[in-house]
């Protein structure tokens, strides 16, 4: 096996499970710490925690290659706030305890690895924002990414490399905002949303875990890193990207006034369709990182012959 122990910290969710496989392949073993009890898979087994206190599943961080925090609350609500607060405190609990565990540890993770957000950028329709010169935006979903980041980097841990990674829209065909996307498509309603001019920042399911497997194999690369697909695409491109792959040549588009009324029945924000998300990774092309999936009309292509 290329790598002895992999810990997926919440990984029982989407990017979680995309994760276990693609390490389950290259790993003796793949550590899940969840609050839900599952039954081991092969080489892949689940921990219970809860996020918040000490527990036996502490010891599974020794010697782990790669420690992966994917732990927080779905953003895809309400904004009310209780749900903010959950939001909150679901980020950066987690990623305290995990700090101080890893601090004790003689023999800690060798990678630590926060799945964070690209959303932490302003909206932007005028330049790309990388992270040498990308610009921090303002609201309730840029503060959790600053707190979030923030409780990520407060302690030093001299034995174990931290990487924060700030990923865009993932998109796979199991779950996340593609398989929504693709029913919408389907209905006939998959034309743009709002004004249609609003960046997509995404990046295919296996660009992700190759990134992050690239980054468990590059030393020296630490702290701030964007994970997104190199050419961002705008919202109606994305969306005719989806049609055209599909054989669907027509979709009713989505007023922004629609998006909000809909926002409310279905308990969600609209932010989360019509903020402008232009996000470059600079980071790994400058290093070398190279995409399986670069442009969209490909990952949409290879995301139907899957299906």
């Amino acid at each position: 096996m290329k790598y002895g122990k992999i810990v997926l910290a919440g990984g029982n969710g989407y990017l979680g499970t995309v994760l276990a496989k693609h390490f389950s392949r290259l790993a003796g073993e793949v550590i899940i710490l969840s609050r839900k009890p599952q039954a081991a898979a092969g080489n892949i087994k689940t921990l219970l925690w809860d996020g918040q206190t000490l527990g036996d599943w502490a010891t599974s961080l020794q010697g782990a290659d790669l420690l992966v925090n994917l732990c927080g609350k779905n953003v895809n609500c309400r904004y009310t706030p209780k749900n903010k607060k959950e939001i909150i405190s679901s980020r950066l609990i987690p990623t305290r305890l995990l700090g101080e565990i890893i601090k004790s540890l003689e023999n800690p993770p060798k990678l630590w690895i926060n799945i964070t957000s690209a959303t932490i950028y302003r909206h932007a329709e005028d330049r790309p924002q990388d992270e040498m010169t990308g610009e921090i935006g303002d609201g309730f979903s840029i503060e959790v990414c600053k707190a979030w980041e923030s409780s990520f980097f407060e302690n030093e841990i001299p034995k174990t490399r931290k990487v924060a990674l700030r990923m865009g829209i993932v998109l796979g065909l199991q779950d996340g905002a593609f398989p929504r996307l693709l029913n919408l498509v389907k209905l006939g309603m998959g034309g743009k949303q709002g004004s249609g001019e609003q960046y997509v920042s995404w990046v295919h399911e296996l660009d992700a875990a190759g990134s992050i497997e690239w980054l468990l194999n590059h030393n020296k690369i630490e702290g701030i890193i964007n994970c997104t697909a190199p050419e961002p695409i705008k919202n109606h491109v994305f969306m005719h990207s989806i049609r055209k792959a599909y054989g669907i040549s027509f979709g009713l588009p989505a007023p922004a006034w629609l998006l909000a009324i809909g926002a409310k029945i279905i308990g969600t924000e609209t932010e989360l369709i019509l903020k402008s998300r232009w996000v470059k990774p600079r980071v790994l092309l400058n290093n070398g990182f190279e995409f399986k999936y670069a442009k969209i009309d490909e990952a949409v292509r290879g995301l139907r012959a899957e299906g």
